[in-house]
């Protein structure tokens, strides 16, 4: 049993109390002997930014190493925003030298690695579903901004410390066999009473969505600057080889996910004890073999809770009742979007289309594919180049590709289009039609397993469009 301390952190709009059951499972699952150490920062103040809490994090961190009260290397439990705020604060203070990274195990808890559909949320709709009457108007903006989906601020963490954009040499990486060990849980149920129900979605766990949890991310750069017809491709590294333990579990909600011994959604004795060996089998983990295999088995509970949606007695075998909406047990892809001109500023106001092979002779893939399978897109708020798809890849593969044409090949292709930034200058060389819609983003015959679109994850995608200057910007005369 490990005698590391271990240090818990909350999320938005919480505090430590809630983790007393958590505390109480740890002590119980034979923690005693580890000191328990409980985080609280400010995240409703609207002054207060991710990157102030992870920098008074670290100054307290390292006043209590010295002190002697909190030993290295420690482990770390999270939720929610914590885990922004972790992987801030590890980015931030270790990237030069992980070894000197006091943290060893990172166990995330319904991690929002990369945004909750939440944060865009009207704040007075904010105040009442989630907090009752009293924080209307009170919600921390900042940390609000972060969250959002598709955000700068996540744009900007993610190639400091999961991925390596083209063009950056520096693969200098903070997780993996020698630097900090992450693992993910989330659920994939939806909050099952009261108000909270309005803001369940489908793929989530009513605050955030599995894919945007999932820490095994992927990069790429479509580049249109030279070739309007055929796009160069440019796949970013990961600064990491590792495969990173996720886990996707059927039966709870953001709340319940930090209660192990206290599901608040129906399900079997095994259901519940499950997440709390998980987090125990974690928090154990000691050798970095130990950990590769952990995320093997995770995948397959992952795979376990996406059969649920077509098998009605597997769902009443877990009390999570045959007539449920089968769709919160979907796997989704999650891509995030940034569009630059060849001159390395912001488009903003662009349009992707997505269509099957024979889109001209057959529109119905198409139709169904822009009505069903993309469930939601985000314009972010503070910048509209970046935007957030969400897409049913369970719909993608059983439904869509199905409506193709037999003599077709199952393929989904993305156009991109742009409004001409003014009467001078236009994008591409005819506004109107853009790029043509013959770029390749899913094909239903490649592998699975190395499919560049992953399921339950999120993927960034950063795309370059020419600006087209007319005749009369320059001209030569005698």
């Amino acid at each position: 049993m490990s005698n590391r301390d271990v240090l818990i952190v909350h999320g938005w709009s919480d505090t430590s109390k809630s983790f007393s059951p958590l505390v109480v499972f740890l002590k119980s699952a034979g923690f005693n002997a580890v000191s328990l150490w409980l985080g609280d920062y400010i995240s409703l103040d609207d002054d207060v930014k991710i990157e102030d809490v992870a920098k008074r994090m670290e100054a307290l961190i390292r006043d209590k190493e010295q002190a002697g009260e909190l030993k290295a290397p420690f482990d770390m439990v999270v939720h929610s925003t914590g885990g922004l705020v972790a992987r801030q604060w590890i980015s931030t203070y270790y990237i030069e030298d992980v070894s000197k990274c006091p943290l060893k195990r990172l166990i995330m808890l319904a991690p929002a690695n990369f945004g909750s559909k939440l944060a865009s949320t009207g704040q007075s709709m904010l105040g009442r579903v989630l907090k009752g009457w009293n924080n209307w108007f009170h919600t921390g903006k900042e940390m609000l901004n972060a969250l959002e989906l598709s955000s700068p601020f996540q744009w900007d963490l993610v190639q400091r410390d999961l991925l390596v954009p083209d063009g950056v040499t520096d693969r200098r990486a903070v997780y993996g066999k020698n630097g900090v060990w992450p693992f993910v849980l989330v659920g994939t149920h939806p909050y099952p009473s009261a108000l909270r129900q309005i803001v369940n979605e489908n793929g989530a766990d009513g605050t955030v969505r599995a894919a945007a949890a999932n820490l095994n991310t992927r990069g790429v750069t479509i580049d249109f600057a030279k070739d309007e017809f055929n796009p160069e491709v440019r796949f970013w590294q990961n600064r990491s080889d590792t495969v990173f333990p996720f886990a996707v579990l059927p039966d709870r909600t953001h709340a319940s996910i930090i209660e192990p011994a206290g599901p608040d959604v129906k399900a079997d004795l095994a259901a519940q004890q499950r997440l709390g060996a998980m987090i125990v089998s974690a928090l154990n983990c000691d050798t970095f073999a130990d950990y590769q295999q952990m995320a093997v088995d995770w995948r397959q509970v992952s795979e376990n809770t996406a059969s649920l949606a077509g098998n009605d007695a597997s769902r009443t075998a877990l009390f999570l009742g045959a007539d449920q909406n089968v769709e919160f047990f979907h796997q989704y892809i999650q891509v995030n979007v940034q569009v630059l001109d060849d001159h390395g500023a912001d488009v903003t106001d662009y349009v992707l289309e997505f269509s099957g092979p024979d889109y001209k002779r057959n529109d119905a893939p198409t139709v169904y594919f822009h009505r069903e399978v993309l469930e939601h897109v985000h314009v972010n708020g503070a910048n509209a180049a970046y935007r957030c798809f969400f897409v049913d890849r369970t719909d993608l593969l059983n439904e869509f590709y199905n409506r193709i044409g037999k003599n077709f090949e199952k393929i989904l292709t993305m156009s991109i289009s742009a409004k001409a930034p003014g009467n001078n200058v236009k994008y591409f060389s005819d506004a109107k039609r853009g790029a043509p819609g013959e770029m390749i983003v899913h094909s239903l015959d490649d592998n699975a397993e190395t499919r560049w679109l992953q399921r339950n994850s999120t993927q960034f995608v950063r795309i370059i469009i020419p600006r087209s200057p007319s005749d009369k910007v320059f001209q030569l005369k005698r």
